[in-house]
């Protein structure tokens, strides 16, 4: 396992014009090692803390709409987007979808929801509550996460693709060809943090001016990144058991690194609470952390359904929501 000191994250590496268009970069370093992944879960050793919804087969990528109050969440065998309400846990609708998707964001409170679509290389954005596909776009290979810029243009990340894609009107505008292996993506107003899963660093996009305006080291395997109400960047390192933040503003620069041992993956930020909520794959647990104080600290521990890939909070209620990818099913947690 291979660890960046606390001296090296700190550090900032500034690009100047990005690589743009639709040429593939140059194969990337043997060297690089491969992207890091969520621990195989064990059986769970205790009962899981919430109510468990059976909800179909893999669910994996979920978010809740506080102002719908319902959760998305991604549904294999067959590929579909299931609609849940937050306040019973019932399914009221299924979207079919050309393939599966890993990981849900919402455009805005209220929706529409993004759907990276891995399998049909395409986003589609669906309108809640009524589930209807209100447009797909061709974004490239394998989009892994998809957000919104604060002027309304998508990015949406190709993991397998090598690039990023920047979508505005239904088209794709704008091709970002500086990444290795894209992954998580969030934004702070026109400022887009983009996780690299191989480069294993956080490049900072302005999604204005179409450039690169920073790239900083991100730990020893980063997969997820969040944005918090003080217009950080929160990136989970799955492989160096950490959470880090980052002040993506000139100059971006990266600010702690709270421990978290149990392979962290999934996250959802609650932002009337300022809490930070990751699941442990290895250890079938949700934590919550508080952002309030000088530094991130760990304030509860839950028990999870089975292989807690990903998780939600409805931030009117304070309700979690955590995939069982394992066994089909979802944790629905009251607030803690």
């Amino acid at each position: 396992m291979r660890r960046r000191s606390s001296a090296l994250i700190a550090t900032a590496v500034f690009a100047g014009t990005v690589a743009c268009g639709t040429t593939p970069p140059a194969a990337p370093p043997p060297s690089l090692p491969p992207a890091a992944e969520p621990a195989v879960a064990p059986p769970t050793g205790q009962a899981p803390a919430g109510q468990v919804l059976r909800v179909g087969a893999a669910p994996e990528g979920i978010v809740a709409d506080a102002v719908t109050g319902l959760v998305a969440v991604g549904l294999r065998d067959p590929d579909r987007l299931g609609l849940l309400e937050g306040a019973t846990g019932k399914l009221v609708k299924t979207v079919p979808l050309p393939g599966h998707l890993r990981h849900l964001q919402l455009a805005a409170p209220g929706g529409p929801v993004l759907i990276p679509d891995e399998n049909s290389d395409r986003l589609l954005v669906v309108d809640l509550p009524a589930g209807t596909v209100r447009s797909t776009v061709q974004t490239g290979m394998s989009p892994h996460d998809a957000t919104r810029a604060a002027n309304g243009r998508l990015f949406a990340a190709n993991e397998n693709g090598r690039s990023v894609a920047v979508v505005e009107n239904g088209r794709v505008i704008h091709t970002f060809t500086d990444v290795t292996q894209p992954a998580g993506l969030a934004a702070v107003g026109n400022l887009v943090g983009l996780v690299d899963v191989r480069q294993n660093d956080l490049s900072v996009y302005d999604a204005a001016t179409l450039t690169r305006v920073a790239r900083l080291p991100a730990g020893a395997g980063p997969t997820h990144v969040v944005a918090d109400r003080r217009g950080h960047f929160v990136v989970i390192d799955t492989r160096g058991n950490a959470v880090l933040t980052f002040d993506p503003a000139a100059s971006a620069h990266a600010l702690a690194r709270l421990p978290l041992p149990g392979t962290p993956y999934g996250v959802a930020y609650d932002t009337v609470r300022d809490r930070l909520w990751v699941t442990l794959t290895a250890r079938n647990e949700l934590v919550g952390i508080d952002l309030s104080g000088a530094a991130p600290r760990v304030t509860t521990t839950l028990p999870t359904v089975r292989q807690p890939d990903t998780v939600a909070v409805d931030t009117a209620s304070g309700g979690l929501f955590v995939t069982g990818t394992a066994d089909g099913v979802v944790e629905r947690l009251a607030s803690p």
